[in-house]
């Protein structure tokens, strides 16, 4: 009776395992990371960060598992570092709250660094960026 007991539990172990790893490949196929708007993409705690920076404007959208998330009630701090140079604006919702945005004259060359701090229902995230 042990051996039969061992043989199902290495079995239910076996099928267990195989489960997660089928549900942890579909999430890598379904969460796709790539930029929608031009910009640059990093993910922090299951939210995609897109960082746009323009000559005379900034976007930030934010999407929690491909979806757009409603920035309405979001503020934002956009930092940028290029070279001994920082930079810092506040990014404010857009009026329709589908991102964070900014104006002003960025001088954000290849290599730029950007740091992202936003405040959103409550907690606070930090983002990460290198400009292409």
């Amino acid at each position: 009776m042990s051996v039969r007991f061992r043989s199902l539990t290495a079995g239910t172990a076996l099928a267990l395992a195989s489960v997660t790893a089928f549900a942890a490949g579909d999430h890598d196929h379904a969460h796709d990371h790539k930029p929608l708007h031009g910009g640059v993409v990093t993910e922090v705690r299951d939210v995609d960060y897109e960082l746009v920076v323009q000559p005379a404007a900034a976007q930030l959208y934010l999407r929690d598992h491909g979806k757009q998330v409603n920035v309405s009630n979001t503020k934002a701090k956009l930092t940028l570092l290029t070279g001994s140079q920082k930079q810092e604006v506040q990014l404010t919702p857009a009026a329709d709250g589908s991102r964070l945005e900014g104006s002003g004259t960025f001088a954000a060359a290849k290599g730029t660094k950007a740091v992202v701090q936003v405040e959103r229902g409550g907690n606070t995230a930090s983002a990460r960026f290198v400009l292409p």
